[in-house]
């Protein structure tokens, strides 16, 4: 019987993530429902740098992070009901809020390990919704990106527990 390799020798693969909008009406109590047909997503997290080169220095560059800024891009697979058309609540709120202005115009999302490991997200984003188009043989797919407003915040993942975190470090899908 071999042994199997330590769990930091697999890679982990892209399709990780889940992402999920809160859909909850009232404040305080989040309705966290998924956004589906994501094929596509970067998390970004980018600081601003500023110059803090002092004569003590001795002619080396010295910089300061002084400002960070989150993002998300995704590009998602524009999902509809297959008997009445109607296209999923999750995008189309994303949608909806990518045409508004003041409060409307902000989502609260998060986005975590789907397997449960220690990598989960959240905060409030503005919306930019982009439709890729194509020929009559494609489908339709939207190119979405998520600005965040504010802290991009850590959290509890909610797909931790033992039994998903198991799984994963055993070879399993969760």
């Amino acid at each position: 019987m071999s042994t199997p390799p330590p769990a930091e020798t697999v890679t982990a693969l892209a399709r990780r993530y889940r992402l999920e909008l809160d859909m909850g009406t009232t404040p305080g109590t989040p309705l966290w429902t998924l956004v589906p047909g994501v094929t596509e997503f970067t998390p970004k997290i980018e600081p601003t740098q500023q110059d803090v080169t002092t004569y003590d220095a001795e002619g080396w560059s010295e910089q300061a992070v002084t400002m960070l800024a989150w993002s998300i891009e995704t590009t998602i697979a524009h999902r509809a009901h297959p008997t009445t058309g109607a296209f999923n609540a999750a995008q189309e709120a994303l949608r909806k809020a990518s045409r508004s202005f003041g409060a409307k115009s902000y989502v609260r999302v998060r986005y975590y390990d789907r397997h449960g490991a220690d990598d989960a997200q959240q905060g409030l984003a503005l919306v930019k919704w982009e439709p890729d188009g194509g020929g009559p043989d494609e489908v339709d797919t939207i190119k979405v990106t998520l600005t965040g407003s504010g802290p991009l915040v850590e959290i509890t993942n909610p797909a931790a527990s033992a039994g998903t975190l198991a799984a994963m470090t055993s070879g399993g899908e969760a």
